[in-house]
């Protein structure tokens, strides 16, 4: 059976109560977050060798679309009502309490498995070609820039429990208090030039976006809640810009001192604020569009291979250069951000979608699996640990890549910790 013959059986059967809204933007954001990795990406040859440079410093006026491309807070923010619905469904069976982060985690970690060992190889076959380790390493690196998010995003999953708790005793509260907790680590951070605390904000920024989709689930009632978010996001980024200083652009942009991405800054808040406004917005509309059968058809075929374009779309983007590295360099020599470089990013994109699309159609099956239920799942315990030692492994490889100084080539330590957790937290044991 297709993929599409599928997901019109799925519109068919899905009940009209069900909220749709939240998996349409979640597909939405993954398409803009393809789309924004494989124009900014730039790859150009020159007579000094293959370099990548970033639209970013190319065409600084580009960093004002960041506001529109950068979607990750609307990830923690549809989690965090994903994980509200599934939690709160959960919580009243200890069966499906005692599985919830197994269930939650094999979704988010099997997929992973295939691409970090994939990359690991290929670092071990590149190496031992001979290849410059600089190139190694930053090949690598860049494939695995997805896993970054997926980390952060694991461990504000494993915290569920407590943050839900949290958000039925306080509410609201435990959003501000988060918004709170962000804007004191950045004035201590930038005023006593403390700069290793500015990563306690991948808590405080990421987890206040999550705990926004609680209030979400639980039904907001004012009808200007969501005009207050976004009136309040773009005025809290226009002061932190105009008066103190932060970036424009909320994707890191190299040679510059501060990013508000890694780690985020409150700047990268004041635009998730903005953004989930905006989703309240809109969220009669999209849902009454949605009511439709394609419309909604086509959000669930997107949903079904989310993760796999999601970790693959920059292994494309790097096929294609190295394709284009054997036909001389062919499509990426001519200078980045120029009229005729701007005619054939569509061509550029079609060779990427067509390099994409097989391999979805090879690793999408590891989705499929982990949408399959456990025979006998792991526990709570076990699954945390498998999560701890995934996210240690992926951060480590998102910073410095697959490739290993040693005689296999691979760097041991964080692939076999990510496969590891992997393991730990998804394989089942017979019943």
């Amino acid at each position: 059976m297709s993929l599409w013959t599928r997901a019109q059986q799925a519109a068919a059967q899905t009940p009209a109560h069900r909220n749709r809204t939240a998996d349409f933007f979640r597909a939405a954001a993954i398409t803009i977050v393809v789309t924004g990795h494989w124009i900014v990406s730039v790859p150009q040859l020159t007579d000094g060798g293959l370099r990548f440079t970033e639209l970013l410093v190319l065409q600084p006026w580009v960093q004002y679309l960041t506001w529109l491309v950068q979607v990750m807070p609307i990830f923690f923010f549809v989690g965090g009502f994903s994980n509200a619905a599934s939690w709160t469904s959960a919580a009243g069976n200890p069966e499906k309490r005692q599985a919830w982060a197994a269930t939650r985690l094999k979704r988010l970690l099997m997929p992973i498995a295939p691409l970090v060992l994939l990359w690991a190889v290929l670092a071990a076959i590149m190496g031992w070609a001979g290849l410059d380790e600089d190139l190694i390493r930053n090949s690598t690196r860049a494939a695995l820039i997805p896993v970054w998010f997926l980390a952060v995003y694991i461990m504000v999953t494993v915290a569920v429990p407590v943050s839900h708790w949290a958000w039925q005793r306080i509410g609201i509260w435990s959003v501000v208090a988060l918004i709170a907790g962000a804007i004191l680590v950045d004035a201590i951070a930038f005023s006593q030039d403390m700069g290793w605390l500015r990563w306690v904000n991948y808590g405080f920024v990421w987890l206040g976006m999550h705990q926004l989709g609680y209030w979400w689930f639980a039904g907001i009632k004012s009808k200007l809640a969501p005009m207050v978010l976004v009136a309040a996001g773009l005025a809290l980024l226009y002061l932190l810009i105009v008066p103190f200083g932060y970036p424009v652009s909320m994707i890191s942009v190299p040679g510059e001192a501060i990013s508000n991405s890694r780690p985020p800054t409150v700047a990268m808040l004041a635009i998730g604020l903005t953004q989930a406004g905006a989703i309240l917005l809109l969220e009669g509309r999209v849902a009454r569009w949605l009511q439709n059968a394609k419309p909604w058809a086509v959000v669930i075929l997107v949903s079904q291979r989310i993760m796999s374009v999601y970790l693959w779309h920059l292994t494309a983007l790097l096929a294609i250069v190295g394709l284009a590295l054997l036909a001389d360099g062919f499509g990426i020599r001519m200078t980045p951000g120029i009229g005729l470089w701007w005619l054939t990013r569509p061509l550029w994109f079609v060779a990427m979608i067509l390099v994409l699309l097989p391999l979805v159609a090879i690793f999408g099956r590891f989705e499929d699996g982990s949408r399959q239920s456990h025979t006998v799942p792991p526990g709570p315990a076990r699954s945390v640990i498998g999560a701890l030692c995934a996210c240690a492994g992926l951060t480590f490889m998102a910073l410095d890549g697959t490739y290993g100084d040693n005689a296999l080539g691979i760097n041991l330590i964080p692939v076999a910790l990510t496969i590891a957790g992997v393991a730990l937290s998804t394989i089942s044991r017979r019943a």
